[in-house]
């Protein structure tokens, strides 16, 4: 079972904590970390793009000219998608991006996204995490103590809503609960601050 160092909020040793290494202890799967990384973004985006299809472009409601006899080529309306200003043939319509994986290949990515902070000692366990009022200034002063200096992601065993606005400021930060952890967050941050309780839930929940 991996171990990893136990701080304390102003950054002192609080001893050792042991991981469960069916969660922190696993072989990373890249081509999964993969597959879930492509599924969060597409979920992401809006889909709200749109043209209109000759049904929806302005006037047309006359025919051109006559059938036969012009010797023009037969034309029914001016808004034929080869006319300019007509409609577009096939063009994108809002439409959601988002599908799903697999349960087991979802969780099976949040191990390996977990277990490859711990390898790459990017894993930082904090003893307990509490403070009285919403201060951005004592999540800066936590993170110097800690010598974190990247983008960090702070776990939490539950919601702390105190937490979270404390580091709502910081452009770098952000805090979720161990039931809103996902592979993009923890990937896209470079160091990863979990409590004690987030952790032991996680290695629970996970396992």
């Amino acid at each position: 079972m991996p171990k990893v160092a136990l701080f304390k909020q102003d950054g002192s040793n609080a001893g050792e904590i042991e991981l469960n290494d069916a969660v922190f202890g696993i072989e990373p799967n890249t081509h999964v970390l993969h597959e879930a990384v492509v599924m969060q973004r597409a979920s992401l985006r809006q889909g709200t793009h749109d043209v209109k299809n000759r049904s929806e472009v302005r006037g047309g409601g006359r025919k051109p000219w006559r059938q036969k006899g012009t010797g023009r080529a037969r034309q029914g309306s001016i808004r034929s998608p080869q006319w300019v200003g007509g409609g577009t043939v096939f063009g994108p319509t809002p439409r959601s991006y988002s599908y799903k994986l697999p349960k087991k290949v979802r969780r099976l990515a949040i191990k390996s996204a977990l277990s490859s902070k711990v390898k790459e000692d990017s894993l930082v366990v904090l003893e307990a995490l509490a403070m009285e009022t919403p201060k951005t200034k004592e999540v800066v002063n936590m993170l110097d103590a800690l010598n974190v200096e990247a983008k960090a992601l702070i776990v939490t065993g539950s919601k702390d809503e105190v937490v979270a606005r404390s580091a709502n400021n910081l452009q770098s930060v952000k805090v979720l609960t161990v039931e809103e952890l996902n592979v993009l967050d923890l990937l896209t941050h470079d160091k990863l601050i979990l409590t004690k309780d987030a952790a032991e839930k996680a290695g629970e929940v996970l396992a």
